[in-house]
C-alpha cells in the first residue's frame, strides 16, 4: 500500500473522497473508480447527483460532519467541488484551515495541501484555486448565455417549447357542466375523460381560457 494514503500511520480510517456529477443520468463511474484505485473504502466515498451551483447537498454535508483535523480528502477535479469560484474559496479554507483537513485534488497535483503548509504555498493554492474556478463558473455562465440566445432564436423562427397544448376530450364540455354544477366530483370527471386529476384541472384551464375568447370575440 502507497504510504501517501496513510494518515497518522492509520489506514484509511480518516481519509475520504467526495464525487459529484450534475444529474442522476450522468456517469460517475470513472470519478468513483480513481478512489477506489486508491483503496479509499466505499463507505468513505461520499456522491451527489446534483448541480454544483452551490454547497446544499445532501452527501456533501454528510461529509463535512465526518471531516476533522488530520482528514485527508480527495477529488478527482477542482469542479466536483462546485461552480461557484467564490463559494468554492470558501468551502476550501473552511477545510483547510478551520476543520484542519487536507484536500487533494487528483487531477491537478499543485492542488495538495499536504504539500503546501507554508505561508507561500498557501498562496500559491489560492491563486491557482481562484483561477480555476473563475474559468469553470465563467465557462458554465457561457453555455447558459449560448443556450438563452439558441432559445430565443429559435423562438424568433417559431420553434415552439414547453408543454404542448391540451387536447380535450370528445365529451369534455358535457363532463366540464356536470363537475361545474357540482353534479360530479373531480375524481369522477377525470375517471369520465381518463385522466388524472391534475390533467383534469389543467383541461379545465385551457377549456375556460377558450371560452372566454369565444365571448370577447362575440363582443366585438
Amino acid at each position: 500500500m502507497n504510504e501517501m494514503y496513510y494518515n497518522n500511520q492509520q489506514p484509511f480510517n480518516n481519509v475520504y473522497a467526495y464525487a459529484r456529477v450534475s444529474s442522476s443520468d450522468q456517469n460517475e463511474a470513472r470519478q468513483i473508480a480513481a478512489f477506489e484505485q486508491l483503496g479509499i473504502p466505499k463507505e468513505h466515498i461520499y456522491l451527489d447527483k446534483m448541480s454544483g451551483k452551490n454547497f446544499d447537498r445532501p452527501a456533501y454535508r454528510k461529509l463535512l460532519r465526518k471531516l476533522k483535523k488530520g482528514s485527508i480528502l480527495y477529488l478527482k477535479s477542482l469542479d466536483r467541488l462546485g461552480r461557484n469560484y467564490e463559494q468554492i474559496l470558501k468551502e476550501w479554507r473552511h477545510i483547510n484551515q478551520e476543520i484542519g483537513a487536507d484536500i487533494v485534488i487528483l487531477d491537478m497535483p499543485l492542488l495538495d495541501t499536504r504539500s503546501h503548509k507554508d505561508l507561500i504555498g498557501t498562496l500559491i493554492s489560492d491563486i491557482i484555486i481562484a483561477l480555476l474556478s473563475y474559468v469553470a463558473q465563467t465557462e458554465r455562465e457561457m453555455i447558459h448565455a449560448r443556450q438563452a440566445e439558441g432559445i430565443l432564436e429559435a423562438k424568433k423562427r417559431g420553434v415552439k417549447f414547453g408543454r404542448p397544448p391540451a387536447v380535450l376530450p370528445a365529451n369534455f364540455s358535457a363532463i366540464y357542466f356536470k363537475w361545474k354544477r357540482k353534479k360530479i366530483t373531480a375524481n369522477t370527471a377525470a375517471s369520465l375523460c381518463k385522466c388524472s386529476r391534475s390533467t383534469f384541472y389543467r383541461f379545465v384551464k385551457t377549456y375556460e381560457n377558450s371560452l372566454t375568447v369565444k365571448l370577447s370575440q362575440k363582443a366585438e
